[in-house]
C-alpha cells in the first residue's frame, strides 16, 4: 500500500468525510475503493474496445456494396 497526499476544496473534503462516516470507513479507504472501482471500469471498457476493434468480418469485398436491384436478382 502507498500513502499519497491529495489536495481538494474544503467543501469536497467535508463532503467526503461525511460520506466516509456514513459508510463506517475512513476517507483514505473510501477514496482508495472509489479509485480501484474506477480502474476496474476503465480496464473493462478498454478490454471491450480491444475486442470490438479486433472483430473481423466474415469476408472482404473489393468492390462497393451491391445496389438493391442487384441484390434482388440474386
Amino acid at each position: 500500500m502507498k500513502n499519497v497526499t491529495i489536495t481538494m476544496d474544503d467543501a469536497v473534503a467535508e463532503w467526503v468525510r461525511v460520506e466516509a462516516a456514513k459508510r463506517g470507513s475512513s476517507v483514505s479507504r473510501l477514496l482508495g475503493e472509489w479509485l480501484a472501482e474506477k480502474m476496474r471500469q476503465e480496464d473493462a471498457y478498454a478490454q471491450a474496445m480491444r475486442e470490438a476493434l479486433g472483430f473481423e468480418s466474415w469476408g472482404v469485398s473489393t468492390r462497393p456494396y451491391l445496389a438493391r436491384p442487384e441484390l434482388l436478382d440474386r
